[in-house]
């Protein structure tokens, strides 16, 4: 179970996740050692996954961000293998979601450009067996990012 000062500290570490343990300590008017041991004991029990650097798609030359729906037309578990297979290869999908309703799979990618995107739904997408059609809608600005978890 999570308490009120693990709640406050996994705030501050997904807003910052720099912050030393003389700095949450101070934050949450913890000693550095109280501070750092319970962000090792939320480390332990997965409740801190990792921690990583949050990058510029446009900086880095990715300029089209879309959601692609994917529709299978073949269901089982080596077709659903094989996608997932699919999916885990592809650079330009950073996310993948399995659904409910229409869709069977929801995809987050990020291109250079629209050929790249569209390269990635002809030529990778729905040449896979499995796959009967896809629906992409392009991002055309993002109100909110990311955000990190209620806690």
């Amino acid at each position: 179970m999570l308490d009120t000062m693990d709640t406050r500290l996994l705030a501050a570490l997904q807003k910052n996740a720099h912050l030393t343990a003389q700095q949450l300590g101070e934050m949450l008017n913890l000693s550095p050692s109280q501070a750092g041991r319970r962000r090792q004991r939320l480390e332990t029990e997965g409740y801190i996954q990792a921690y990583v650097a949050r990058l510029d798609p446009a900086r880095l030359g990715l300029h089209v961000q879309g959601f692609v729906q994917v529709h299978l037309g073949t269901h089982g578990p080596d077709h659903s293998k094989s996608f997932a297979r699919l999916v885990n290869a592809r650079q330009e999908i950073t996310s993948a979601w399995t659904m409910t309703g229409d869709a069977d799979y929801l995809l987050r990618v990020y291109c250079a450009d629209l050929p790249a995107l569209n390269a990635l739904i002809h030529d990778v997408l729905l040449p896979h067996p499995a796959v009967a059609r896809v629906h992409s809608q392009i991002v055309m600005d993002q109100l909110k990012t990311d955000g990190p978890l209620p806690t």
